[in-house]
């Protein structure tokens, strides 16, 4: 065989100039993007996105619960074409999936909030700004519907000052926010180790230990440098600077379901109540006037040890019925996740760390890569499973699962 016949047979793949995208085609999950992530970002930051309250073992165990479930697949199904579509809150999405609400995005790469509302509005996703964004609620809007992004959703943490909170409410109406999810579940903060090991605040000030950093992540402090200062872009001077703890001690203590029904009376679109809600709490909620639920424990961020909320799911379901809205959050980084999540019973699954891990090792384009990953992961697992629609998989969910 001589050199020409040799070259025929060995095709050289291009090499790719572009560091992001050489960096993201080298990732083919979540975990890939989350170990991207951790070589790029100073140790302080990765840890707040990555860690959780006191020991961990509530994320952990949101991991686990969903890992627990086992398929039981149909064969001999025509499964060719496969519709992945499906209805929240009356509004038609590619995926169940949406992106749920985190903090001081713009911590984690300079184009924050809007980059992840731009590559959810490209799939059909919704988005979830947090009241803790960094990115303000008009900046947000104007910025995300003028690429097509139309249905976004602000996530509402109760102040001690109702006057701001009904302030917030009223920008997040005037400025077409579709959804308001009005998180329970901070009435104080959780404990988070890592965050005190790193004497992490917001935003990251220059210690010593950032300096030394400026050196081992020079491509972040360049482009932190580059870029405006993070501030909590929706909320009074008294709210910039401190510990996480120091700014959840300014949420309210005391959220009843009077505070829902408050809420409902004021706000146009649709509510959800996001927490960590057994089948007695989503009941409250939906009396007090929220259309539906987001099962979920902070990404075991809050209360360590908390149920995890894909085992709520089953249960939640049957006690509301067909007709209130269930979301779940806390654990999902798979497609097969996702798929477990809709057999139980959700209308979608929301997700927050897994698309952070993305913007974290590639800004947009690696919230896209995320996307583009759990897409491709959910419409397998479809085919696989043998139901060629999000409706057959709700219908025949607990059929196609079992757990040992």
């Amino acid at each position: 065989m001589n050199i020409a016949e040799i070259r025929q047979l060995i095709r050289m793949k291009p090499v790719e100039r572009d560091i992001v995208k050489r960096r993201l085609g080298r990732c083919y999950s979540v975990a890939d993007l989350r170990r991207s992530a951790k070589l790029l970002i100073p140790r302080p930051v990765f840890d707040y996105v990555d860690g959780a309250a006191d020991d961990e073992l509530s994320m952990a165990g949101n991991l686990r619960a969903f890992r627990r479930w086992q398929f039981r697949p149909n064969e001999l199904v025509d499964v060719a074409r496969i519709d992945t579509s499906t209805q929240v809150l009356g509004r038609t999405h590619s995926l169940p999936l949406g992106m749920a609400p985190t903090g001081y995005s713009r911590m984690m790469h300079p184009d924050g909030e809007i980059a992840v509302a731009r590559a959810a509005g490209r799939r059909n996703l919704p988005y979830t700004l947090s009241t803790m964004g960094t990115t303000s609620i008009e900046d947000l809007a104007t910025a995300a519907q003028a690429t097509g992004q139309d249905d976004l959703w602000f996530q509402l943490y109760m102040l001690k000052d109702r006057a701001l909170t009904q302030e917030l409410v009223q920008r997040a109406a005037t400025s077409g926010f579709r959804v308001l999810v009005v998180t329970v579940d901070t009435t104080v903060t959780g404990f988070r180790i890592r965050d005190e090991h790193n004497g992490l605040v917001i935003p990251p000030e220059l210690t010593v230990s950032t300096i030394a950093s400026i050196g081992s992540r020079p491509a972040y402090w360049m482009r932190m440098l580059r870029n405006p200062a993070i501030t909590f872009a929706n909320l009074p001077p008294d709210f910039q600077s401190g510990t996480v703890a120091s700014g959840v001690a300014k949420f309210s203590p005391t959220i009843t379901p009077d505070d829902i029904a408050v809420l409902r009376a004021h706000w146009p679109g649709k509510l959800i109540v996001k927490g960590p809600l057994g089948a007695a709490d989503a009941q409250r909620a939906i009396e007090a006037g929220a259309d539906g639920v987001q099962l979920s424990n902070h990404g075991g961020r809050q209360l360590d040890r908390a149920i995890a909320p894909i085992d709520l799911v089953a249960e939640v379901r049957e006690a509301l019925g067909d007709g209130p809205c269930v979301l779940v959050d806390s654990g999902i980084r798979h497609g097969a996740d996702l798929a477990v999540a809709m057999a139980l019973g959700a209308d979608a699954g929301m997700i927050g760390r897994s698309y952070l891990y993305g913007l974290m090792a590639g800004g947009e384009p690696g919230v896209d890569r995320v996307l583009d990953l759990l897409a491709d992961q959910f419409t397998r697992t479809m085919q696989l499973l043998g139901v060629t629609s999000v409706a057959e998989l709700r219908k025949h969910g607990r059929e196609l699962l079992t757990r040992p």
